[in-house]
């Protein structure tokens, strides 16, 4: 049972947020769990800060160019110190029950739990790829790792996901909050980060949201690119926690068990393209200082990102 001394807030950086923002708040707005929804749009040019308004008095509209992936997030922490849980979300996901905040949260009643990760399903008009995604990487299983567990996890030890998961405020500022100027995968930073000062990290498969991607090759291999940029600056973490192991492989094979098994024959040149294009996005993104700025920018997905770096 969560403890009611404990205030939460649920944070949602917005932007262009269109039909998905009603979904997200009309579920938070069902929530069995009472927590203030605190939004910050980055200059929306739908609406998505007027719709935000019908939701929850807590809403700041910031410039587009001011958002930062970790620095915008950390801002919102700092900004709103009342809460002692702090849970992020992203606009394109929603809970799947009312019930999943509460999950979320009570997953702090272990004072050694710094960050809990909620688990995802994939939306309904998910393709048979995202689907597979969601059903790999969040399993229905309950694991709570610590530094220890590094040696059987590796870089696995330290999976979050900002579009539902959930900080004691406390751990978060020890581990130094969310850093600014990364390109992507502030969630895994801080993980990382957490579980050096001594905290343990959650997966919780009871709190669960719907959130997934139906990403073309092109996407995938931006994606890619850019989580290779991520761990070529970031070298820190996977040299703390070990490297992904034979993680990509033990993928591949079962994204094309799961397809097999489906009947989704006409999936299976597609997977094969799609996880050659993550592997070639990843090995260059690690080697985006041997490229030149106009390359790098046209390779990235976060091309906005590139506009404060020097090369």
């Amino acid at each position: 049972m969560h403890d009611s001394s404990q205030k939460v807030g649920v944070f949602i950086p917005v932007y262009n947020a269109g039909v998905d923002l009603p979904r997200l708040l009309d579920s938070l707005h069902l929530a069995s769990l009472d927590a203030d929804v605190i939004i910050v749009d980055s200059s929306s040019s739908d609406g998505s800060a007027e719709v935000a308004r019908r939701y929850t008095p807590y809403v700041t509209v910031i410039d587009k160019n001011e958002f930062d992936h970790g620095g915008t997030r950390q801002k919102m922490v700092e900004d709103n110190s009342a809460y002692d849980i702090c849970v992020f979300m992203t606009q394109d996901a929603y809970l799947a029950s009312p019930e999943a905040i509460a999950r979320i949260v009570e997953a702090f009643d272990d004072p050694s739990v710094g960050a809990v990760c909620g688990r995802q399903l994939p939306h309904l008009d998910a393709n048979p790829l995202a689907q597979h995604a969601r059903y790999f990487n969040y399993p229905d299983a309950f694991q709570k790792k610590s530094w220890e567990d590094r040696e059987r996890y590796g870089i696995k030890t330290a999976f979050m996901s900002n579009s539902f998961s959930a900080y004691r405020r406390k751990a978060l500022l020890e581990a130094g909050g969310f850093p600014s100027k990364l390109i992507l995968s502030e969630d895994m930073y801080i993980a990382a980060r957490m579980l050096q000062k001594g905290w343990s990290i959650v997966y919780s498969n009871t709190a669960i949201c719907h959130h997934s991607h139906n990403y073309s090759i092109v996407e995938e291999f931006k994606r890619y690119f850019d989580i290779g940029v991520f761990h070529h600056d970031q070298a820190w973490i996977g040299e703390a926690l070990g490297g992904a192991g034979g993680e990509g492989l033990r993928y591949v094979k079962s994204e094309l068990s799961f397809l097999i098994k489906q009947k989704h024959w006409l999936w299976l040149p597609r997977s094969l393209g799609t996880c050659a294009a993550k592997l070639a996005g990843y090995k260059l993104g690690k080697s985006y200082q041997r490229l030149p700025m106009s390359l790098v920018r046209k390779l990235s997905m976060h091309t906005r990102y590139w506009g404060n770096q020097e090369k």
